[in-house]
């Protein structure tokens, strides 16, 4: 809940307007003659085409806020670049705990480093803003509060920002950057309630609309500056084939691809040459991040035991360059019967030879 205002009733009003980092809480309370945000103090030079990152980025900041009862809350949250952690917060006392240098070093610049050293004003007005609320509305404690904000920048150069509130971890109401203006998602008299005040404090949307386009753009340009040699790094794929049989008359070809970077992949199955098309058989999991930033998932295929194919798992991947992946596996479940068969045939062999000699022994 973001929320700024020039009117000091309102739970955000200035948290951007003042430059020191020692700013009392009573100034924003009691300061009913203050001017509005100052707008012109965020806006920067437009970046040039070849800043922006090769690949879409999404910045996110994910927060959540247990209401026990009218005099407690714990807010709890993390900022993401993509699936990687830019910073967290910490619940008992409101840090910001970076999780790597760069991350730190590109948080000091611009609006982030303003919003920043607001922080601690802002979540207090937060949380006075949910229990007024409250008891306008005649909540019943407790409540969660769960916002997720941020923005997409794409290579060319388009971008879109956005805004979610949520509830007891339902849809509670969502901000429309282009139009400024909040929109209730259930049909309830709090999403709509919530949504037509906040609507109407038109310094509140204006300054979101800049925030979550012009300020988390230029962030993401920041980030992708100082955190290019880890952002930009490129970590091929391991890609390995198993099989498991659910019932008799299927077998599934699993291929794992796992250790990546970037995430954008392509994973596909040949059949004896030719890529098998999407359809039931065909069953490919989402992309997910491992423990050391790099990316796996698992395409699986289901076939006959013995259809008489020849199959292969085909990966795609920007650190391969023009090549490809291929990862062949063929059907030999035929196999261990003519082995067995063969085994049969010698101990039998064996068996009559040595029925001959104790005879001629005899």
């Amino acid at each position: 809940m973001v929320y700024v205002d020039k009117q000091p009733s309102t739970p955000f009003g200035h948290l951007l307007t003042k430059g020191s980092d020692n700013i009392k809480e009573e100034e924003v309370e009691n300061s009913a003659t203050a001017s509005p945000p100052l707008m012109s103090s965020f806006l920067q030079p437009f970046p040039s085409p070849s800043s922006f990152p090769a690949e879409s980025q999404v910045f996110q900041l994910l927060q959540t806020s247990f209401f026990a009862n009218v005099s407690s809350a714990e807010v709890s949250g993390v900022a993401l670049l993509g699936d990687v952690p830019i910073f967290a917060l910490d619940p008992t006392n409101w840090s910001i705990h970076f999780h790597r240098p760069w991350a730190r070093q590109a948080t000091a610049e611009g609006d982030a480093e303003k919003i920043m050293s607001h922080l601690k004003l802002f979540l207090r007005n937060m949380i006075r803003y949910v229990h007024e609320t409250t008891q306008q509305v005649q909540l019943d404690y407790p409540l969660v509060v769960q916002i997720h904000a941020g923005c997409v920048l794409h290579p060319n150069r388009t971008r879109w920002g956005f805004m979610d509130v949520g509830e007891g971890g339902r849809d509670l109401t969502a901000f429309e950057v282009k139009r400024q203006r909040w929109e209730p998602q259930q049909p309830s008299p709090l999403a709509e309630w919530v949504s037509k005040s906040l609507t109407s404090k038109k310094a509140t949307t204006g300054l979101l609309e800049h925030l979550l386009t012009i300020s988390c753009q230029s962030h993401i340009l920041t980030l992708c500056r100082y955190g290019r040699a880890a952002l930009e790094r490129q970590e091929p794929p391991v890609a390995t084939i198993f099989t498991r049989t659910p019932r008799p008359d299927q077998l599934l070809l699993v291929c794992r691809v796992t250790g990546f970077y970037p995430r954008s992949i392509s994973v596909a199955w040949l059949r004896d040459g030719q890529e098998v098309p999407p359809g039931p058989a065909l069953n490919t999991s989402a992309i997910l991040p491992n423990a050391d930033l790099t990316y796996q998932l698992r395409s699986i295929l289901a076939v006959g035991p013995r259809d008489g194919h020849s199959y292969a798992c085909r990966v795609r991947h920007r650190s391969l360059g023009t090549r490809s992946l291929l990862i062949p596996w063929e059907n030999h479940s035929a196999a261990p019967a003519v082995g067995i068969t063969i085994t049969v045939l010698l101990l039998v062999a064996a068996a009559s030879a040595g029925g001959v000699w104790w005879w001629k022994c005899r």
